[in-house]
């Protein structure tokens, strides 16, 4: 494996994929979601972008090993966990979502966030 020598700049727009939910986690609509992801590692254990998403709502469940970063760039976001507590996310506030996570993602106005995720399982597969 060659090591990626050169600096990835966010101001280059790489092709974006779209996606929605999984039917049998939707809470509310079916957001379409948008993925630049600006790096991804050969294995598939560190990728990084920028996401964005129009307002829906679903369950979460991060496995364990697989963790997410985020800045919120602009709109709004509340995450609440099992127990119901939630928190809202507006730009330029940060959080992550740790491995073994479960809880609701909703999008109260689009949102646009960076995103870094870490999958150690993805690392540990190779």
């Amino acid at each position: 494996m060659v090591p990626l020598t050169k600096l990835i700049d966010f101001r280059t727009e790489p092709i974006p994929t779209h996606d929605n939910p999984r039917p049998d986690r939707l809470v509310r609509g079916n957001p379409d979601r948008t993925t630049w992801t600006h790096y991804s590692a050969t294995h598939g254990d560190f990728d990084c972008g920028i996401w964005a998403c129009e307002p829906g709502a679903w369950r979460i469940a991060f496995p364990q090993g697989k963790e997410e970063f985020f800045h919120v760039i602009s709109g709004r976001l509340r995450i609440s966990d099992a127990a119901g507590e939630a928190r809202e996310f507006g730009p330029g506030d940060a959080c992550v979502i740790p491995a073994g996570f479960e809880g609701v993602f909703e999008v109260i106005e689009p949102v646009r966030k960076y995103f870094v995720v870490l999958d150690r399982a993805a690392a540990s597969a190779v």
